[in-house]
């Protein structure tokens, strides 16, 4: 268990969270969730001891062993792959270094053998005999091949390390784990093992993460940062918005009794612990759900920005896109070949690759950034596209303007300034802060003003490469919304599983060896064996699994 007691954290005059009062316990998984700069990954760093709080105490159950997923890439750039997998099982790992110190030694004495006898058999009851093993078997879960064990970190690209850093806080089972976005840099396969790995975790799990499909599949409870307090309610990150939006509307509706108010929370409940018996954490969810006090459920104090993509110019009309035979090379590397596929209207078409600049030069292409390709492509002379690009740089670079002025350069027709600051208004601008200079904003911020400027192009045709980046969590649900509701044709990657499986009716592979197309949703194509079988026909040696 962990406990804490009236924790408070303030810099200056600014309060994060004040009497704090919880609980975590064994068996389940608790996602930190709150607004940008609501203090979630500080309040992590203040369990593993990095901070310092203002007020209150920490306690953890006696001989609990804590895990970290360390943020820091380069820490063990010297150190070989599969040692830095056994380094996070710390006692083990220091019993491996003292036996080799002892048994090192050139004037090795009874007294020596005797005290070796001893570690020996504290090695074996740790398991120490199969650590090399077991180490080995994690890393190959998470898609780190054998050939790479007995390498150093270094030699290893970022998404590598990422994997290997993964591994090391795994290791050993310890009793409590902390992690600070594990799911960055994964593939969705990886993540899936991650899920199941965690949904059969009997420790203590706290994790800080963007990714909502994640958070559904291995959270038992939600602690929510708000109003500068932190409580944990039942349920998974769905469970959470879904009953927050629920009670926020029922208090706006003045009108509405009590026991109506009361009903509607019992079915929404109702409802949800029958879906919740279906997902991995079944037992526990559903238990918590049925147990769960109406009066715990408070509406959430976040913003969410409205974006909406429907006003759109004109409809378009049946022809929105050809691409024949489409190949791009960059660097002397060939990032996709024969690209060929015909939209229809309304399709929302999700990319996916193996190497993800080969979809944003794919985009940049289909957005006329990018000039140097063989094949052809030609939009309908009804289209009328608006895209996010991967890199916005060239949007901010060299730009003297207010935020006003910035968005109505991308105005067609209405340049008004209450007009201007309707759109900047949509994504959460307001007040004063719409006359700030565009250069000193947060790559939030600047994602936020690139919506305001898609919105108000009006485009029946979007192009999104990778759009939750930089996102926060209501951010990201908003644009989900907004593209789940939108009536014109997208084409979007996106590494949000969430999104991606919610909005996708097609997808479509790129590779350099050719490209598959199947009409069907993200989860039915990452599952399916049909899909697999073309991969390996397509890519035959260079086959690897999406």
């Amino acid at each position: 268990m962990i406990t804490v007691n009236n924790l408070s954290l303030r810099y200056g005059k600014r309060t994060l969270f004040e009497d704090v009062n919880l609980k975590f316990t064994s068996g389940n998984c608790y996602g930190i969730i709150g607004a940008n700069g609501a203090g979630k990954s500080t309040f992590l760093k203040i369990l593993q001891g990095e901070v310092d709080p203002t007020t209150g105490q920490i306690a953890f159950t006696k001989g609990m062993r804590v895990a970290v997923l360390k943020q820091n890439h380069f820490e063990y750039d010297e150190v070989q792959v599969l040692e830095t997998v056994l380094m996070g099982h710390k006692p083990l790992y220091q019993l491996m270094k003292d036996k080799e110190a002892l048994y090192a030694k050139e004037d090795f004495t009874e007294e020596d053998g005797n005290k070796a006898a001893e570690m020996e058999q504290q090695f074996g009851e740790m398991g120490g005999w199969d650590a090399e093993n077991s180490a080995a078997e994690l890393l190959s879960n998470l898609g780190i091949s054998e050939d790479l064990h007995y390498k150093t970190v270094k030699e290893l690209d970022g998404n590598q390390k990422v994997r290997v850093l993964l591994a090391q806080a795994l290791y050993g089972n310890p009793d409590i784990l902390f992690l600070d976005e594990p799911t960055n840099d994964l593939d969705v396969h990886t993540i899936n093992w991650l899920e199941d790995f965690l949904a059969d975790y009997q420790g203590i799990i706290l994790v800080v993460s963007h990714d909502r499909h994640f958070l559904d599949a291995v959270c038992t409870n939600i602690c929510d940062i708000d109003f500068g307090k932190m409580t944990i309610y039942s349920g998974n990150y769905s469970f959470w918005y879904q009953s927050s939006q629920l009670v926020a509307r029922q208090k706006a509706d003045a009108n509405k009794k009590a026991e109506d108010r009361i009903k509607e929370l019992q079915d929404f409940i109702r409802r949800f612990s029958a879906n919740a018996s279906k997902s991995r954490q079944a037992t526990s969810r559903k238990k918590a759900l049925d147990k769960i006090n109406l009066e715990d459920i408070k509406p959430s104090s976040r913003k969410y920005p409205a974006i909406m993509f429907n006003n759109v110019l004109r409809d378009a009309g049946n022809e929105i896109l050809d691409v024949q035979k489409l190949s791009k090379t960059a660097n002397g590397e060939l990032l996709f070949s024969n690209v060929t596929f015909n939209v229809k209207r309304g399709d929302k078409i999700a990319l996916v690759c193996k190497n993800s600049l080969a979809i944003t030069a794919f985009l940049n292409i289909l957005a006329g950034d990018d000039k140097d390709f063989t094949g052809t492509f030609s939009w309908g002379v009804t289209t009328t596209v608006a895209s996010i690009p991967n890199d916005n740089h060239k949007y901010f670079e060299d730009v003297d303007a207010n935020l006003i002025d910035w968005l109505r350069q991308y105005s067609p027709d209405e340049k008004d300034e209450t007009f201007i600051r309707g759109f900047l208004g949509k994504m959460l601008f307001s007040g004063e802060e719409v006359l700030k200079n565009c250069n000193v904003l947060s790559e939030k911020k600047k994602m936020r003003c690139m919506f305001s400027r898609m919105m108000l192009m009006r485009g029946n045709v979007l192009l999104l490469d990778e759009p939750t980046n930089h996102l926060d969590l209501e951010s990201i649900t908003a644009l989900n919304n907004g593209m789940k509701d939108f009536k014109g044709t997208i084409i979007f990657s996106s590494r949000d599983h969430e999104l991606t499986e919610t909005i996708a009716t097609r997808v479509i592979e790129l590779s350099p060896y050719g490209m598959i197309d199947k009409e069907m949703t993200f989860d039915e194509y990452i599952n399916s064996d049909r899909v697999d079988e073309q991969r390996q026909q397509l890519l035959g040696p260079n086959y690897f699994k999406l």
